[in-house]
């Protein structure tokens, strides 16, 4: 990757470099061009429904705490494997593609995207078809936001035309600003949107039944841990509003990761407390959260209920076998790893959490996805052994997962970047949403409260789109 010219200064307009950029760069043919400026700050919510409107590809992925904010429209090109090489294959392309990439000022070519739970194709009339077994995409525009700080980024395999990025990138600002809220306004509005359950699955017998197989399993010693899905197909007789709703789950989860995937008029949201990894050159992050409760009317039985997830002996072994986990697969890898020494009670607004802290540092730069590939599926969303509990989730569950509970996040040139677990999650598509929710099952899992843990972990989606008529 070659970097031509100087940084550009803040007021130019994103076609300024690119024309500089290809004036230095006569053999554009099959080659990644990419250029990048400093622009005024645009809500990202605000571009994401923009590029909606005008019926583009687009991602989104925010992180309210840390004060990151991506906005990806369009795509120049994407990695889109399937199967168990995905992870491989993605890396390999992007590395042979980004190795020869001309970039024009402060450019950060990144792929925004995900890379399912399985790698299976899904079937044409599922609501996953459009996403693919996973798919890792450049976006032709990138408005990246860190630290107050935005960047616009142009991407392009082969010769774009700067005049039409220019007038792409207007108009969508434009519109943006127009659909941004007014600082002294509600950030997000309330939800009237009535909403009907038209099917769980499994329902609540069939629950109860697979619960008790699972459980019965982990006793018998076949495996230690099984993670038990649900899907819940909702539907309301108005259109749903994907830009309020990921307001809404901004507002009611900022410690999270706020993401949002559309293709082919579906988008698939969510707003995720589970970070995969983290990788920056040799060193990564990682986190173990699994056990959960719910959340309480006040602080005083908040702090009760934390003190008894802390107490619950289901919970903590739940809980130790995902920490467990994690530093058997990266203890071969890695040079030191850091685990913080007793979990600690992350709280959201519906549930709280077990969750330890896991750092290390490689001998070498692995990258991202080496990374993802070796850690994915983790226990809190599949299960240990983890080809046994695969097997079992593969011949119970009754369902095709696509992306929930797969590596979602965003990978740079340099192969540094972020992929958290697709979770607290659902796909919309105009008037209907497809929710997802798990538990994970042990020897003493009750299936009374497994089920009320999953209700309560679709609440996050479900409050954000409307309001439900019935029980998912």
């Amino acid at each position: 990757m070659t970097a031509v010219g100087e940084p550009v200064a803040a007021g130019e307009r994103i076609g300024e470099p690119l024309a500089r950029l290809l004036a230095r760069t006569p053999e554009a043919v099959g080659r990644l061009l990419a250029a990048g400026v400093a622009v005024a700050a645009v809500d990202p919510i605000a571009l994401f429904a923009a590029a909606a409107e005008a019926d583009l590809e687009a991602a989104l992925w925010l992180q309210p705490s840390q004060g990151v904010a991506l906005v990806g429209v369009g795509r120049a090109w994407a990695a889109e494997g399937d199967g168990p090489s995905r992870f491989r294959d993605a890396e390999a392309a992007w590395r042979d593609l980004a190795g020869d990439a001309a970039l024009e000022g402060p450019a950060a070519p990144t792929l925004l995207g995900g890379l399912g739970f399985t790698g299976r194709q899904p079937a044409a009339e599922d609501p996953w078809a459009p996403f693919g077994p996973s798919s890792l995409v450049l976006p032709k525009l990138l408005l990246a936001t860190r630290d107050g700080v935005s960047v616009l980024t142009a991407s392009a395999v082969g010769a774009p035309d700067p005049r039409a990025v220019d007038a792409r990138w207007e108009a969508l600002a434009e519109r943006a600003r127009a659909l941004t809220p007014p600082a002294a306004g509600l950030v997000a509005r309330p939800v009237f949107a009535p909403l009907r359950t038209e099917r769980s699955q499994p329902d609540r017998a069939g629950w109860h039944r697979t619960v008790a197989t699972m459980a019965g399993a982990v006793g018998r010693g076949r495996l230690d841990k099984v993670v038990l899905a649900r899907r819940v197909d909702l539907r309301s007789p108005v259109e749903l509003d994907v830009p309020n709703a990921l307001r809404r789950l901004v507002a009611s989860a900022p410690e999270s990761t706020v993401y949002a995937f559309r293709r082919a008029g579906r988008t698939f949201l969510g707003a995720t407390p589970e970070r995969l990894v983290r990788a920056e050159g040799r060193r990564f992050r990682t986190a173990a959260i699994a056990g959960t409760i719910g959340r309480g009317a006040d602080e005083a039985e908040d702090a009760r209920l934390a003190a008894a997830l802390l107490a619950s002996e289901k919970d903590r072994e739940e809980h130790a076998i995902v920490v467990q986990f994690i530093r058997a697969l990266l203890a071969p890898v890695a040079e030191r790893i850091d685990v913080a020494p007793h979990p600690s009670v992350m709280r959201l607004r519906f549930v709280q959490h077990l969750a330890t802290e896991i750092e290390g540092t490689l001998p070498e730069h692995a990258g991202l996805l080496a990374l993802g590939e070796r850690l994915h599926p983790t226990p809190a969303v599949g299960g240990d052994p983890r080809d046994a509990a695969l097997a079992m989730i593969d011949e119970h569950e009754g369902f095709e997962r696509g992306w929930y509970a797969g590596p979602v996040g965003w990978l740079e040139a340099d192969g540094d970047g972020e992929l958290c677990v697709a979770l607290r999650c659902g796909i919309v598509d105009r008037t209907r949403a497809t929710l997802f929710a798990g538990c994970g099952i042990v020897a003493d899992s009750d299936p009374a409260r497994e089920w009320e843990e999953s209700r309560i972990k679709l609440q996050a989606v479900v409050s954000a789109l409307g309001m439900p008529e019935d029980e998912a």
